[in-house]
């Protein structure tokens, strides 16, 4: 059996703590913090080209990086 590999900071435990949280919300605090998410100071929700996702990822994660 294949080992899961987790991100730097994750591990089972996290993983399904967020499952837990997101299965046991009810539709309205789903949108309620989709939309908190929208009015948040620090920062930007935007469409962009599916094509430039990689990129923008790849940006996000240098910028983290700093």
């Amino acid at each position: 059996m294949k080992q899961s590999q987790f991100p730097p900071g994750w591990d089972q435990a996290r993983v399904d703590s967020v499952l837990s949280h997101y299965e046991a919300q009810t539709q309205d605090e789903a949108l309620a913090e989709d939309e908190a998410a929208f009015h948040a100071v620090d920062q930007t929700v935007m469409d962009i080209p599916t094509d430039l996702v990689p990129a923008v990822r790849e940006l996000i994660a240098r910028h983290k990086a700093v």
